[in-house]
């Protein structure tokens, strides 16, 4: 379904609206994830995908399917696999029809697959083998896919993966950098354990009555028209006029911050942040404050740069650094 800027000018103040009510709401189902829950809604709003870290039973799978449910997805429209190294390429994209295969071509039924979903997650994606990675590469960098040969888009618009560990290994090295943002999923039985005893109970309450409170408080449609807003209002001021986006909702001494959050944690940490990465985060911030507050990126906003590291190992010092870095700017 295509929409027109006109159409949903009237409504982005209620799409706004019901997508943070969903983010707070979604929030009160889980000990512990609020920042990974805004992160997936603002991951979802700009359509960049988001890798969730942790180990087993730290609610990676259950935050993304009670998202899926709370926007009201299902049937081909969400798709769900967990990868091995022995995973085919059919599980995942379908297996080739046999019958065009008999008249020389080599196509596959798609339906109910990766190719034909709107939200997808992939467990265990670094588990993937070398014949599923060319393939996950393009879909998620290109969002397309090839059909006998020829290339076809993918209806895929949100992708969350999950990972135990994020391995170092260079053949993933392309794999990883398609995530601009990585953000662990944390245990919480030392901290909150009360809380998480409590909020378990409660879980299992619905599931015997057979009840999602969490369920459809939004759409996915609500994404893909302020998604669509927000491309128009970030294509306003290009071709040399006096007003562009940076001008206009990237005030000067935040969008000089921004510039040395990111150098300071290239030269200071070694974090890896290629110029394709600069601009999705630039990209990412604008989603995340036209979401929150409406527009114009605030200090607060730069709190996405948190989540820029690569290794596990350096989750915790990059977040401490912006953290510290922010907090003597604020």
């Amino acid at each position: 379904m295509s929409y027109s800027i006109p159409e949903i000018e009237p409504q982005v103040d209620e799409l706004r609206r019901r997508l943070n009510d969903l983010r707070l709401s979604l929030s009160r189902y889980f000990v512990g994830k609020e920042d990974v829950i805004d992160l997936m809604v603002v991951c979802a709003l700009a359509q960049e995908p988001l890798l969730l870290v942790g180990p087993p039973g730290t609610a990676k799978s259950d935050l993304v399917l009670k998202f899926v449910q709370a926007i009201g997805l299902g049937g081909e429209d969400y798709f769900e696999y967990m990868l091995t190294k022995f995973t085919e390429p059919s599980e995942i994209l379908g297996p080739v029809d046999i019958n065009l295969l008999r008249d020389g071509r080599y196509t596959r039924r798609v339906a109910g697959k990766l190719p034909t979903c709107k939200l997808a997650f992939l467990d265990e994606i670094f588990k993937s083998n070398s014949a599923i990675l060319n393939t996950l590469l393009t879909i998620i960098n290109e969002r397309k896919f090839y059909q006998d040969g020829q290339p076809e888009p993918v209806a895929l618009r949100v992708l969350f993966a999950a990972t135990n560990e994020i391995p170092e290994l260079a053949e993933l090295g392309a794999l990883r950098d398609r995530f601009t943002v990585k953000v662990e999923s944390l245990p919480v039985l030392d901290s909150r354990f009360d809380e998480l005893i409590d909020l378990g109970l409660s879980h299992e309450s619905y599931k015997a009555r057979n009840q999602r409170p969490w369920a459809n408080l939004a759409q996915l449609d609500d994404l893909l028209k302020l998604k669509l807003y927000l491309d128009h209002l970030m294509s306003q001021g290009r071709g040399g006029s006096a007003e562009g986006d940076r001008a206009r909702y990237f005030p000067e001494p935040v969008y000089l911050l921004f510039k040395r959050i990111i150098r300071t944690l290239q030269r200071e940490d070694g974090v890896e942040i290629s110029d394709r990465k600069a601009i999705k985060l630039y990209k990412l911030i604008r989603a995340r404050a036209f979401l929150f507050h409406g527009g114009t990126v605030t200090k607060g906003d730069l709190c996405l740069l948190r989540y820029v590291a690569d290794r596990a190992q350096d989750f915790a010092p990059v977040r401490a650094k912006v953290d510290s870095i922010l907090k003597l700017d604020l």
